[in-house]
């Protein structure tokens, strides 16, 4: 799917998704966002993620292209992660499919293929 030079498909295989020394989640149902020549971020669905980890703060963010943005700091064991997450609680047209789920900046939360 594509939508404002931005295209959404379902990535393969199962995701790993860690921080500070433990696992936030695992995921075979991935989508990979990737918009112009930025590099692939990967949007996790809630339901495969410890939420209770995750506490929604104030911050939020707009882009033109996938709407207002909502974050989320991770409790670790080690202290919280601040914004370590975002979400588009509802996104622009054609961009849908991510609701739901998180993403997260790579240098705070590791999100890979196993």
């Amino acid at each position: 799917m594509t939508a404002n030079d931005i295209t959404l498909r379902n990535a393969s295989g199962t995701y790993s998704i860690r921080a500070a020394g433990a696992v936030l989640g695992e995921s075979s149902n991935v989508i990979e966002l990737v918009e112009g020549n930025a590099a692939p971020v990967y949007y996790v669905p809630r339901s495969d993620l410890a939420m209770a980890l995750f506490d929604k703060t104030d911050t939020t963010s707009h882009c033109p292209k996938k709407g207002e943005a909502s974050y989320y700091t991770l409790e670790a064991k080690s202290g919280p992660i601040k914004d370590a997450a975002w979400s588009y609680e509802t996104p622009n047209a054609g961009l849908e499919q991510i609701a739901g789920h998180l993403a997260f900046f790579a240098d705070k939360v590791t999100v890979e293929e196993v």
